[in-house]
């Protein structure tokens, strides 16, 4: 039986899981773009719509598992949960497609090669190399790619640039993967346009939150050396990994079979681009060199959960897959149509009637994947939104919940924890549809 928690004797803004959830003040349950800026390992980049890992720590504790378990999570994205379940004493397995975002973390989650302090001396040394190297603010920084050049002061960009250069050419040694992340997450900081999530908008300028790029950088490694003390200190001996690959393809689960425990939080159905979220990032390292470079090594192999990614045929397919998910299938159809309509309404209507088959879709051979993963009674918790494009309302745990039902789990709590999309109140073209954030238990039967 589903039972959908709500206390209303709370403010809406502060309801909570009666049992399930302990009231914990700094939880993190409204933090903006979810992880935090000041928590270990999450601080070293603030990847958007995360979790933040005070609340992860409180969903392991409430979960009850045997000390050593393993926890997976299937969108891990820079390694939140598995930071989590590590310094609670846990193995992890956690499958994340962004492969920038991946290695990510991954690193967050190995062992270092060698003392912590010596990243510090590293990123000092580069430092100083970068001052004396930087190039001009001419001809070398043409090269750039455009949105880099736009983001950033020809003086900060250069000293940016030539970091870049000497952690590519290995003068960081054995500590390169740090280097190049305590700079990456130097970026947004040091940039004179704004450059936050989920848009960079170079045409708008702003006042930088740092005017230092290598003063900067040294002091991000040294928060990376913090973190990693801590964690090689304390859990050393827990295995923990993240797997750059597709969580729908069964291949990538082979680390995670005889799972106790999963800890998640799938993308939302809010048209979000995860992809172009990281586009400075991407641009600046030379990952991606276009748009249509950054879509088709990053974003293709992504879950839909943006209009920029559908196309009829996928939908078509994918509303085929659902239809063995009979109530499912036929909720999503009607959604689907509904969606349709509200579309031909509109000169330029965005194709939610194409998103909404083919997030289920994957959703179902994720479910059927954890499922064939976890032990006998093993329980997994996700935090998931609801959504309403064009005021349509999509009950997205409620449908995920019925899924995992037909695949193997048994439903256990539906638990309202706030509400959400209240900063968008004095928009008048926006629905009225209240909106939550809302956490799902299941249990392998």
């Amino acid at each position: 039986m589903r039972v959908l928690i709500q206390d209303s004797s709370l403010p809406d803004d502060s309801r909570r899981a009666d049992d399930l959830m302990p009231v914990k003040p700094a939880s993190g349950r409204g933090r903006s773009h979810g992880t935090s800026r000041k928590e270990a390992f999450d601080r070293w980049f603030r990847y958007p719509a995360g979790f933040a890992s005070d609340y992860v720590s409180t969903l392991l504790e409430t979960l009850d598992l045997d000390p050593g378990s393993l926890i997976i999570d299937p969108f891990a994205g820079s390694g939140v949960t598995g930071t989590a379940a590590r310094s609670a004493g846990h193995s992890f397995y956690g499958i994340e497609t962004h492969p920038l975002i991946a290695e990510l973390a991954n690193l967050k989650l190995q062992t270092p090669p060698g003392s912590p302090e010596s990243l510090i001396e590293t990123a000092s040394s580069l430092a100083k190399t970068a001052e004396q190297m930087a190039p001009s603010a001419g001809d070398a920084l043409k090269k750039e790619a455009d949105l880099t050049q736009r983001c950033f002061q020809p003086a900060v960009l250069a000293r940016l640039v030539s970091l870049r250069d000497i952690i590519r050419a290995g003068h960081a040694g054995q500590w390169g993967p740090y280097a190049k992340w305590a700079l990456l997450g130097t970026l947004r900081d040091v940039a004179s346009v704004r450059v936050g999530w989920p848009y960079q908008r170079p045409g708008s300028q702003r006042q930088p939150r740092f005017t230092d790029p290598l003063e900067r950088f040294i002091q991000r490694a040294m928060w990376m050396a913090e973190d990693l003390q801590r964690g090689v200190t304390i859990r050393s001996d827990i295995s923990a990994s993240v797997t750059h690959g597709d969580s729908r393809d069964p291949e990538t689960w082979k680390g995670a079979i005889g799972a106790q425990g999963c800890v998640a939080s799938p993308p939302y159905l809010n048209n979000f681009d995860y992809a172009d979220a990281t586009r400075l990032e991407l641009y600046f390292w030379g990952d991606v060199t276009s748009w249509a470079d950054m879509c088709s090594t990053v974003r293709s192999g992504m879950i839909t959960a943006t209009t920029q990614q559908t196309s009829v045929g996928a939908a078509r397919e994918a509303s085929s897959k659902l239809a063995r998910f009979v109530n499912v299938g036929a909720t999503v159809q009607e959604l689907t149509a509904q969606l349709q309509a509200e579309r031909d309404k509109r000169n330029r209507g965005k194709e939610y009637d194409r998103v909404i088959p083919d997030y289920f879709a994957a959703m179902a051979q994720i479910l059927e994947n954890l499922a064939k993963s976890m032990t006998s009674g093993a329980p997994f918790v996700w935090l998931v939104g609801d959504s309403a494009p064009y005021g349509v309302y999509i009950d997205t745990p409620g449908l995920i919940g019925q899924i995992g039902e037909q695949v193997g789990f048994s439903m256990e709590k539906d638990i309202v924890l706030r509400r959400r999309g209240q900063r968008w109140a004095s928009n008048q073209t926006r629905h009225d549809v209240e909106l939550s954030e809302r956490l799902i238990l299941l249990r392998r039967q």
